[in-house]
């Protein structure tokens, strides 16, 4: 069991019996939900501490980033000072138009439920759903809209 996979949020998700894998053939320590294909690295901002571990934290996770298409970076940090909103700018800088969504957190706990909120809302029978009431709601709006009534009528009148 590599460091990663003994991280407090991957004990709290492997605890509660969810149906995750660890793909080491891919890179180290990523999280994957094979229900909904979305995957998760978890990095430390205290991890950046100097410019040769910074190098290879920066390669893994552009390996990452190329390999999964719904990929969500969690990075982590006590509390979130000047040195931790760099890193964080650094690697949005870094991956700028990739597929890399990054997920400040604080703890374990923010961290699973990060990924859990993630993965059930990217999950197909859920994701259906979600785009089904939100369509439903758009409907609504429209048809109670004032704006789109007084357009409507502003149509009828102009045609």
């Amino acid at each position: 069991m590599h460091t990663e996979q003994r991280h407090e949020a991957i004990l709290t998700l492997s605890s509660q019996h969810l149906r995750i894998r660890f793909s080491d053939s891919v890179v180290t320590g990523s999280i994957i939900f094979p229900l909904s294909g979305i995957a998760f690295i978890i990095v430390e901002t205290q991890d950046f501490c100097d410019n040769s571990t910074e190098t290879k934290l920066m390669e893994r996770i552009e390996q990452f980033v190329h390999i999964h298409r719904n990929s969500f970076l969690l990075l982590s940090a006590g509390l979130y000072g000047q040195k931790e909103w760099d890193v964080l700018f650094k690697i949005q800088l870094r991956f700028l138009g990739n597929n890399l969504k990054i997920i400040p957190s604080h703890n374990a706990g923010d961290m699973v439920r990060s990924m859990l909120t993630i993965a059930k809302v990217t999950s197909k029978p859920h994701a259906d759903s979600v785009r089904d009431r939100i369509a439903m709601t758009r409907a609504q709006i429209i048809e109670r809209s004032p704006v789109w009534e007084m357009l409507r009528q502003w149509q009828l009148n102009v045609v």
